[in-house]
C-alpha cells in the first residue's frame, strides 16, 4: 500500500546541509496499523511528510498504492493527495470555523454539494463521539476532542491513507488511549491502513501490527511488534525498551545480583495463550528442579497476551538443563541471564 524505495532527504545547500533521510526503504501492508518510533531528530517527521510529498525527496521513490507520487504533476498529485489524510501533533483546526465547519472543509473546497456535506459531516460527528459539539470552537474544546475533529476531518475525503504525525503527543494518558481505541476503531472498520509515528512505546504497543524503528535517517529494525519488542536486536530498541521498563530492568539487576551463588538466572518470554498456562510448573515438576521467581509481568502488544518471567533455577546441572530444554520445545523464548 505504501512503499518508500531508497528516499533520501536534504535540507539546505552544497555548503551546508543536513541529511534528514539516507536511503530509506520502508512498505507498508493495506489495511495494517504500522508504527515508526524514534528518537526526536531521527528522521520521523520528513519521512511522513515524504509520503504525501509535504516535503520532496531529494532521491528515490515513493509509492501509495499503484502510483509513484513523485511523477504526478501538480494538479494529480493534490487529486491523490485527498485519499490520504493526515493528522497532526498541534491539531492544525481553523480557530475561527465551528467543529463542523472544520470538518467539512476538505469538502467544500473541491465544492461538494451541502447536502452531500452535512450527511458526510454527520456521520463522522457521531464516529467521533462529537456530536453535540458541532457548533462549538476550537478553543472551546479539550485536546482530546480537538484531536477527534482532527480525525473527522481527515477522514472526510474517505482516505485510503491515514497518516498519523504524533497524534497524541500533546495528549493526557487517558485520553491518549481513548484516541488509541478510536484509530484501531476506524482500521476495523474500513480496513483503513494507518501509518503513524511516534516516541511512545505505549503507542506502538497498543495499537499497531508492525513497527519500525528509525535512527539517523535509516531504519535499523522493522518487523512485528510482538518481535523487535520482545527480542530487540538494535541497541537504539533496546533503549526505548529499558526507559519504558526501567522499575523491572532495575529489579531484574537486583535479582542477577543477589542471586548469582544460588542458580540459573533465566528470563523467559510468554507469547498468546501460553501467557495463561501453567508451563513452568508442569516441566519443573517433571525435570525436579527448585525455582524462585524473581520478577514477573502479563501485558498486550495490540490484542495479544505475553508475560515474562525471571526466574532462578536450582537444582543438579543436567536437571537445570533439561528443564530449559523442555521450556524451548513448547515454544517459550528462554534466554539465559547468568549462569
Amino acid at each position: 500500500m505504501i512503499q518508500l524505495k531508497d528516499v533520501t532527504k536534504v535540507y539546505g545547500g552544497k555548503k551546508t546541509f543536513t541529511v534528514a533521510l539516507s536511503g530509506l526503504n520502508l512498505s507498508v501492508k493495506k489495511g495494517e496499523i504500522f508504527g515508526v518510533i524514534g528518537h526526536s531528530g531521527a528522521g520521523k517527521s520528513t519521512l511522513i511528510r515524504c509520503i504525501n510529498l509535504l516535503e520532496r525527496p531529494t532521491e528515490g521513490e515513493v509509492w501509495v498504492g499503484d502510483v509513484e507520487l513523485t511523477k504526478l504533476g501538480k494538479r494529480d498529485l493534490q487529486e491523490r493527495r485527498r485519499k490520504i489524510g493526515m493528522i497532526f501533533q498541534h491539531f492544525n483546526l481553523l480557530a475561527s470555523a465551528t467543529v463542523y465547519d472544520n470538518i467539512a472543509f476538505p469538502l467544500t473546497l473541491i465544492g461538494t454539494p451541502k447536502a452531500s456535506i452535512a450527511k458526510k459531516v454527520d456521520s463522522l460527528l457521531a464516529l467521533v463521539g462529537l456530536e453535540e459539539h458541532k457548533s462549538k470552537y476550537p478553543a472551546q474544546l479539550s485536546g482530546g476532542q480537538k484531536q477527534r475533529v482532527g480525525i473527522a476531518r481527515a477522514l472526510a475525503s474517505d482516505p485510503d491513507v491515514l497518516l498519523c504525525d504524533e497524534a497524541t503527543s500533546a495528549l493526557d494518558p487517558q485520553t491518549t488511549d481513548s484516541i488509541l481505541k478510536l484509530l484501531l476503531d476506524i482500521n476495523k472498520r474500513f480496513q483503513l491502513t494507518i501509518l503513524l509515528i511516534t516516541h511512545e512505546m505505549h503507542v506502538i504497543q497498543s495499537i499497531c501490527d508492525r513497527v519500525a524503528v528509525i535512527h539517523q535517517g535509516g531504519i535499523v529494525e522493522e518487523g512485528p511488534v510482538t518481535e523487535v519488542f520482545l527480542k530487540p536486536r538494535h541497541e537504539v530498541t533496546q533503549e526505548f525498551l529499558h526507559r519504558e521498563n526501567a522499575g523491572q530492568e532495575s529489579l531484574k539487576l537486583a535479582a542477577a545480583a543477589s542471586s548469582a551463588a544460588r542458580g540459573k538466572l533465566v528470563k523467559i518470554t510468554f507469547l498468546g495463550a501460553q501467557t495463561y498456562e501453567s508451563v513452568l510448573s508442569q516441566v519443573v515438576r517433571e525435570t525436579g528442579v527448585n525455582f524462585a521467581i524473581l520478577q514477573g509481568t502479563i501485558s498486550t502488544i495490540k490484542d495479544t497476551p505475553y508475560g515474562q518471567l525471571t526466574v532462578s533455577f536450582e537444582g543438579d546441572r543436567q536437571d537445570v538443563e533439561q528443564t530449559l530444554r523442555l521450556l524451548r520445545e513448547r515454544d517459550l523464548d528462554v534466554e539465559v541471564l547468568q549462569s
